[in-house]
């Protein structure tokens, strides 16, 4: 395992968590920009380096394809992590109450969000080099005199 990779998409994935997490209070009016984690997440969305092998062969599909695959992998990462975490009771997240939660664990309604995710970590994984060189790069190339 390559762990630089593991800690950029536990990082990533934190980061996401919190912003992800302040948009609710946000949007009712909360403008302190609350947003949470736990520690359990780190490992959890290190999980992520996965879709490295996941990405070499599905790197000829379309984005919509490749992003579906992920959220798909995702959740199955949160069903079986949060199942283990709830089995010892130190689950950071509860979906009980949610209309279409599997097992309390699971929300399917986040599937297009575990899609957006997955691309993240594609692009922070796989993606060659950081997306705005890639435009100034692809854009210098266009301008080049002849």
């Amino acid at each position: 395992m390559n762990w630089k990779n593991f800690f950029k998409c536990g990082i990533t994935g934190w980061c996401m968590e919190i912003i992800f997490t302040s948009i609710r209070p946000l949007l009712n009016g909360d403008f302190h920009l609350w947003g949470q984690t736990s520690l359990w997440m780190f490992p959890i969305y290190g999980m992520a380096v996965l879709i490295v092998p996941v990405y070499e062969h599905l790197d000829d599909w379309p984005v919509i394809c490749r992003a579906s695959v992920y959220a798909v992998m995702i959740m199955c990462g949160e069903f079986l992590t949060g199942s283990i975490l709830t089995a010892m009771g130190v689950c950071p997240w509860n979906y009980a109450d949610a209309a279409y939660a599997i097992n309390g664990v699971v929300r399917l309604d986040y599937f297009p969000f575990w899609a957006a995710a997955g691309l993240v970590f594609e692009r922070l994984l796989c993606g060659q080099g950081n997306l705005i060189s890639g435009i100034l790069a692809n854009h210098q190339t266009e301008r080049k005199p002849s």
